[in-house]
């Protein structure tokens, strides 16, 4: 069962639906899942993510890069980094942004040079939508390779698309499968 951990900061609780949606998936495909909110870290979630086989990454795009919350996190991890600690891990990312381009890749990019830096191996989205293909109908809306890329809506209630949820499952499989594979 491959152990995997979710750190994510959220705003106004969109990359926090995401999170959840997820870290629900994961579940479901027999993963051993931990949300780990960054703003708020403990010893025992420094232990989670040293411990984990994969780590999934997920902050909202503000003003064309990751909270600044997130990147406060990725600074914080200096000395794991120094000691390699979490090489050969997988890696993932997800962001959300106001609009659907909304300079999300240079988020899921900062994301993944973090990854790259730390030796981690990264997993991108698979997920064609339309128009491509048309029965994939609100699937991987943004266009994004890199990682999962949501929109924001206004419904407070929803917060997130049905088709970005979608999205998220889809990913949240993929990472599941390869999870798997990579911990065999």
């Amino acid at each position: 069962m491959p152990d995997i951990a979710i750190a994510y900061v959220s705003g106004r609780g969109h990359t926090r639906r995401l999170a959840e949606e997820i870290a629900a998936e994961l579940g479901a495909q027999e993963c051993h899942v931990r949300l780990i909110d960054v703003e708020v870290m403990f010893k025992k979630d420094w232990d989670a993510l040293d411990a984990a086989d994969a780590i999934v990454m997920g902050a909202p795009t503000y003003m064309g890069s990751a909270a600044a919350a997130f990147k406060a996190f990725m600074d914080e991890t200096g000395d794991i980094w120094a000691r390699q600690g979490w090489c050969d891990k997988l890696a993932a990312g997800f962001t959300v942004a106001t609009f659907p381009g909304g300079d999300k890749l240079s988020t899921l990019m900062q994301l993944t040079v973090f990854a790259a830096q730390h030796g981690m191996i990264w997993v991108g989205q698979d997920q064609i939508g339309a128009p491509v293909m048309k029965e994939n109908e609100g699937i991987n809306q943004s266009g994004a390779w890199l990682g999962l890329a949501a929109t924001s809506v206004r419904d407070k209630a929803q917060l997130v698309s049905e088709g970005d949820l979608e999205t998220a499952r889809r990913f949240a499989r993929r990472l599941a499968k390869t999870a798997t594979r990579w911990t065999r």
